[in-house]
């Protein structure tokens, strides 16, 4: 099966983060959860962002990349909005990365190369009018972009409501159905790699 590493949220590695990296378990992937928080988890998206901030995102970043320089080649990189930020960048620069899951998230591919790799597959999920993923940093029109400029290897679903972390189990933003659809085509995302 496929070796993930998946990364938390800006509210820390939650217990609905550990629930989502034990359903892939379950289905016989290996899954790496890094806590780039040390422990610390938080009740709010603001509050969790002001704990970032006070570490410094670049940080959180480097920390992000160097918890994969271990691991071997062909891993997926996964990230959770905030945790995007290492998964993408490692999706994108890391040689032989299988592939790029990115939850509630996505930044601009100029941010760390020059085009996507070609023959890497990514999905991208968010929420249709969540105002975190389609207003506040770009997320929604970056995700387009890279969807248009790499159609066979990149797909960008949107889930209808507002909620920003749906996929959390454990907090109040979860959104059981559309999670239940993400996690699905997660496992087939994973089982279709080539």
């Amino acid at each position: 099966m496929t070796e993930v590493v998946l990364y938390h949220h800006s509210q820390g590695l939650t217990d609905g983060v550990k629930a989502f990296a034990e359903e892939l378990r379950q289905a016989g992937h290996t899954v790496h959860t890094p806590d780039l928080y040390d422990g610390n988890t938080f009740d709010t998206i603001e509050d969790g962002m002001a704990y970032g901030k006070s570490i410094g995102f670049g940080k959180l970043l480097e920390a992000g990349v160097a918890y994969a320089q271990d691991l071997p080649s062909g891993v997926v990189y996964a990230g959770f909005s905030m945790g995007v930020m290492p998964a993408q960048q490692l999706t994108q620069t890391r040689a032989g990365a299988r592939g790029g899951l990115f939850y509630h998230s996505c930044l601009p591919v100029g941010e760390f190369s020059e085009t996507w790799p070609a023959g890497v597959p990514v999905q991208i999920h968010g929420m249709d009018e969540d105002p975190w993923f389609t207003e506040e940093d770009g997320d929604l029109a970056s995700a387009q972009a890279l969807v248009a400029a790499n159609p066979a290897d990149a797909e960008l679903f949107l889930y209808p409501g507002k909620s920003h972390l749906f996929a959390d189990s454990s907090l109040a933003d979860h959104d059981q159905e559309a999670a239940i659809l993400l996690i699905q085509r997660t496992l087939t995302f994973l089982t279709n790699l080539p």
